[in-house]
C-alpha cells in the first residue's frame, strides 16, 4: 500500500473509510497510528496494556469469507427465484416488471427452469427499447429483452460467463455490441475474451 498512498492518506482511509471499506474512526488514536506505521513502514508497534479499552472492537472476531446459505447440493437454501431482473418505473417508483434471471444448467436439464441465479453485471438499453444483458454466472447466457414487458426476445451462450456491462458502439454506420467474458463468479474454468455482435442495420436508430 505504501506504493500507492502516503502515511497521511492511509490514516485518512482508516478514519473515514473508502470504497467498500467502512470507517474505523472509533479506534483509539494510538491504534490508528500503529496501523499506519505497520502498513506504510512495516513497523511492529507495541501498544502496551491491552486492557485499556472495553469496547466491542477489542473482541477477537474474524471473518472467513462471504459464506452463502446453501443446501446439501450446493444450491441456495431458500425458495426460488434465486436471482431476478427488475424494471422500475421511475415516475411512480413501482416495479414495471420482475422476472427470474439466470439458471443452473444441471437443474435445467432436470426440467427445473427459470430458477434465477446469482448475476453480476449491468444492462444497456437502446433507443428502440431493446435491453441487452449478460450477467448470469452459471448459464453463460447473453440476453435481449423488451424493456417495456421483460419478454425475452433472443439469447445465446457465451464461451464464459459475462459478468460485465455490455458496450454499444458504431463503426462506419454499423452498430455493434461487445461484452467481456471472464468467467467471473462461475465455477466453470475461467477465461478471458471479448465477444462482439453486429446488430442489424437500422434497428437501433
Amino acid at each position: 500500500i505504501a506504493n500507492k498512498l502516503n502515511a497521511d492518506q492511509v490514516e485518512t482511509v482508516i478514519r473515514e473509510g473508502g470504497a467498500r471499506m467502512p470507517s474505523f474512526r472509533r479506534l483509539p488514536p494510538e491504534d490508528i497510528k500503529a496501523l499506519v506505521r505497520y502498513l506504510v513502514y512495516n513497523e511492529d508497534v507495541q501498544l502496551g496494556n491491552k486492557d485499556r479499552m472495553s469496547s466491542i472492537i477489542d473482541l477477537k472476531y474474524s471473518i472467513d469469507g462471504y459464506n452463502r446459505f446453501l443446501d446439501p447440493d450446493g444450491y441456495p437454501a431458500v425458495k426460488p427465484p434465486w436471482g431476478t431482473l427488475n424494471a422500475i418505473n421511475l415516475n411512480t417508483g413501482e416495479y414495471a416488471w420482475k422476472i427470474p434471471f439466470g439458471e443452473y444448467p444441471a437443474l435445467a436439464k432436470q426440467g427445473l427452469r427459470n430458477t434465477g441465479s446469482e448475476n453480476y453485471g449491468g444492462a444497456v438499453v437502446t433507443s428502440n427499447g431493446l435491453l441487452f444483458i449478460a450477467a448470469t454466472s452459471f448459464d453463460r447466457k447473453f440476453h435481449v429483452f423488451d424493456k417495456l414487458t421483460g419478454q425475452l426476445l433472443w439469447e445465446t451462450t457465451l464461451p464464459f460467463a459475462g459478468n460485465a456491462t455490455p458496450a454499444v458502439y458504431e463503426v462506419k454506420g454499423r452498430e455493434f455490441i461487445v461484452i467481456a467474458c471472464g468467467g467471473g463468479k462461475s465455477k466453470d474454468p475461467s477465461g478471458a475474451t471479448y465477444v462482439a455482435f453486429a446488430l442489424p442495420n437500422g434497428k437501433l436508430k
